[in-house]
């Protein structure tokens, strides 16, 4: 905004009284609430003091970012600021958390223009994400997910491996627990600018206990990191048919049976007929020949 100090001050305390109930207020960043909120400032006021106080008027609260979602990379251990999400410091308003580092910018686009259209928030998980954006893991649609299936890993940043895109999960990748649409909405209208798809293993950015309380090289407990050792054995049913099957290709059999005794009948019908023919033939030449001696 162009404007700054008592200017920026006055135009915030304009709006909130010319939008009271009609307003979405877009929170950024993690909220300290240590030692009455000192360590974060604005206009000379604790920031959990302003926060409260404009959320109070607000339709609804969207708090953009893995920082006023959760508390961030500030909210981790030992955390000396007390900072927190938004959703920590206020209440009896609806909040939509929209965690991500950077947050996708569609998914903040798509909650507003839903609340205004719709006059409503999108359907939420237990986390106050919207289900649209972070309902399934990166590694449902993850462009690797082949090779960790067929358990083809990076073991290192510019191995063999890594260079042919093979799977991250040895180099950290969260992608496994991480509920989030990157691998399918991408960044800065390019394909494949994502952690991911720039070779990087996801860090597990919108997960509130993952990024900020798991090491960056740390591997998921997760099942079946790699292919078993074998597969289950293929059994054939041969020999084994069920009534209805039975009962399908007797009347298959049926059908092709009678055809096929239509079709001899056909051909018998028509042989029979070209002998009937040929006898006819032979006796009409014989009584012809017999004439012809009589004659002589």
């Amino acid at each position: 905004m162009a404007a700054s100090g008592a200017q920026a001050e006055a135009a915030l305390r304009q709006a909130i009284e010319e939008n009271a109930g009609k307003y979405v207020l877009v929170v950024e960043g993690a909220i300290p609430t240590r030692d009455n909120g000192v360590f974060m400032e604005l206009g000379g006021r604790p920031a959990v003091q302003v926060v409260k106080e404009v959320a109070s008027k607000a339709a609804a609260v969207i708090a953009i970012g893995s920082c006023a979602s959760w508390g961030g990379v500030p909210s981790a251990d030992p955390n000396p600021t007390g900072a927190v999400g938004v959703d920590t410091v206020i209440s009896g308003k609806p909040i939509v958390n929209l965690p991500g580092c950077p947050t996708n910018p569609y998914n903040l686009l798509a909650v507003v223009l839903e609340y205004v259209t719709m006059n409503g928030l999108p359907e939420l998980d237990e986390l106050r994400r919207p289900t649209f954006a972070y309902e399934r893991v990166i590694h449902e649609n993850c462009p690797r997910r082949a090779h960790f299936d067929a358990g083809r890993f990076a073991n290192s940043f510019g191995d063999e491996g890594h260079r042919q895109g093979w799977c991250l999960y040895k180099l950290g990748c969260k992608g496994p627990a991480t509920h989030a649409a990157c691998s399918t909405r991408h960044f800065n209208e390019t394909p494949g600018v994502w952690p991911i798809g720039i070779g990087a293993p996801c860090l597990g950015c919108t997960e509130k206990n993952v990024v900020w309380r798991m090491g960056t090289v740390e591997t998921l407990p997760i099942h079946l990191a790699t292919p078993p050792d074998t597969y289950p054995p293929i059994y054939s049913s041969a020999g084994q048919i069920k009534t209805g099957a039975a009962v399908l290709v007797g009347a298959i059999a049926g059908a092709v049976g009678g055809a096929s005794w239509v079709a001899t009948q056909r051909f018998k019908s028509s042989q029979e007929a070209g002998n009937e023919r040929i006898i006819a033939d032979r006796e009409y030449a014989e009584k012809q020949s017999s004439a012809a001696k009589k004659e002589d």
